[in-house]
């Protein structure tokens, strides 16, 4: 496993809250799968400059857990294109508060759809 973030900047960047957690006060795993889902529609919505959706998440594995009060780093990134769909690997790390060691707590290949506004059906992607 690596064990440094990608040397690129964040898609998204949040702190995780007492509202974030299960009936355990751990951090629910939904929410990071959520956050996960917004950093690569972020990247699907750049990609096919336009609405997309996801369509499957492929294999998640929670390495590591997340407190509440750690930031949470979301690095996203696309990894295949075809006629309507993207594979984006997203990588999500954690660091607590007090201190700047970083860990990966979970990693995922999502896959995305261009979808038309007014069908809402796929689209084709625009040329790169």
């Amino acid at each position: 496993m690596n064990d440094t973030p990608p040397n690129e900047a964040p898609v998204i960047r949040t702190i995780a809250m007492p509202a974030d957690t299960n009936p355990y006060g751990d951090i629910f795993g939904g929410w990071l799968m959520s956050q996960m889902d917004l950093a690569a529609g972020n990247v699907a919505a750049r990609v096919a400059r336009g609405r997309a959706a996801t369509v499957a998440v492929e294999a998640m594995s929670f390495l590591s857990p997340v407190f509440v009060g750690d930031e949470v780093s979301l690095y996203a990134r696309l990894t295949g294109r075809g006629k309507t769909s993207m594979k984006i690997d997203v990588e999500a790390w954690r660091r607590s508060r007090d201190s700047e060691e970083t860990v990966k707590v979970t990693e995922a290949i999502f896959t995305f759809v261009a979808i038309d506004d007014a069908t809402r059906r796929p689209r084709l992607l625009p040329e790169t």
